[in-house]
């Protein structure tokens, strides 16, 4: 039975962020073993294809023209570049690779051809794949999907109420349209946003209604810590404490319980014990690499040797993560006083991922 919610209130949201923390904790974990492997984390490798001249004014963000950073801008990727780079992600454990260009919106042309015979690369190396490429069209969008995309990520990063505090030259609007046309294709949804940007926690829960609101939620919710970057607006912003970042997951898990919430930008600012709370806390999803597009982030061996350390496996391609067919977990397992909980997993993905990858095989 889905008991998903998509009426969540500002105030019910807040109230949970709120509660003492081993409250927070084991409700959230509680959760997240109802509908999740607790010790099964999908791995994604995020390649910059297309690198800076952004005409946005994103606060946050290195990679917009405007702002005086030290990023080393590129053109767009080569076919071939992309495959050697997807190919090094497989080995290194990743099910999955996300292409993002810092682009506005995207353009029809050659530009976006190249980047749909990237999708279709990936797709013969059996790997999901996933763009992030600015607002797309509706007919956009269903070229991906034809393609092979499995995901496509567009992040609400804040608010409706903070969001022109960070971002004058898109409205929140225009976010939202593009994961309602994205929704019309074959693919998935992968939004989330960012904290520590000045916002208040009635904005981290506006944010998280705003998320769990969309019907249905998307299947994956990345929550990134801003990585303050000189030369950005933002770049005397003060690190937030881990406890934010523990708080924002277990919230997230308990407001959308069947999605796949990401522990996403920040990872290098946090200890292994920081993240394992997190994940104990709902994360299940991780960006693996040494850059998230321009930014710092862990050595994909670092990240193996702490799943080693807490027991934690890669989650394989296309596998499904949610629901498992059985599971068995009394009061007292739970609370450490019986047997741990039993988990069969299905091995399968869910039906429209399956179709998904019918369909990629056909275009192979």
């Amino acid at each position: 039975m889905n008991n998903t919610r998509h009426d969540w209130t500002k105030e019910e949201i807040l109230n949970i962020y709120n509660k003492p923390l081993m409250e927070l904790l084991y409700e959230a974990a509680t959760v997240h073993r109802k509908h999740h492997d607790p010790n099964t984390v999908q791995v994604s490798t995020l390649l910059s294809i297309k690198t800076g001249g952004c005409s946005e004014d994103c606060g946050y963000c290195p990679q917009a023209a405007r702002y005086h950073t030290d990023i080393e801008k590129n053109d767009l990727m080569s076919v071939s570049h992309v495959k050697a780079q997807a190919l090094r992600a497989k080995e290194s454990g990743s099910s999955r690779v996300c292409m993002g260009a810092a682009w506005r919106n995207v353009k029809d042309g050659p530009e976006f051809d190249q980047v749909l015979e990237m999708v279709r690369t990936i797709n013969k190396l059996d790997m999901e794949v996933c763009c992030t490429l600015g607002m797309l069209t509706e007919n956009q969008a269903k070229r991906l999907a034809e393609a092979g995309l499995y995901a496509y990520n567009h992040n609400l990063d804040t608010s409706e109420d903070y969001y022109k505090d960070v971002i004058s030259t898109r409205a929140f609007e225009d976010r939202l349209e593009t994961i309602d046309n994205v929704r019309k294709s074959n693919v998935t949804v992968c939004s989330g946003g960012i904290i520590g940007m000045g916002e208040k926690l009635e904005d981290r829960a506006g944010m998280l209604v705003a998320l769990s609101s969309l019907n249905p939620q998307p299947e994956s919710v990345p929550i990134n810590t801003l990585v303050a970057v000189e030369g950005t607006p933002m770049e005397d912003i003060e690190p937030v404490a881990i406890w934010d970042m523990v708080r924002m997951v277990a919230t997230t898990r308990i407001v959308m319980p069947e999605t796949q919430v990401r522990l996403s930008a920040g990872r290098t600012q946090m200890s292994r014990e920081g993240q394992a709370l997190c994940f104990f806390a709902g994360a299940n999803s991780i960006f693996a690499g040494d850059k998230l597009l321009t930014t710092p982030n862990p050595d994909v061996n670092e990240d193996m040797e702490m799943f080693a350390l807490l027991g934690l496996n890669s989650q394989k391609p296309f596998e499904k993560h949610d629901q498992p067919e059985t599971v068995e977990a009394s009061d007292s397992a739970l609370q450490g006083l019986g047997e741990k909980p039993k988990w069969t997993r299905p091995g399968h993905t869910i039906e429209r991922n399956e179709a998904a990858k019918a369909k990629s095989k056909i275009v192979q």
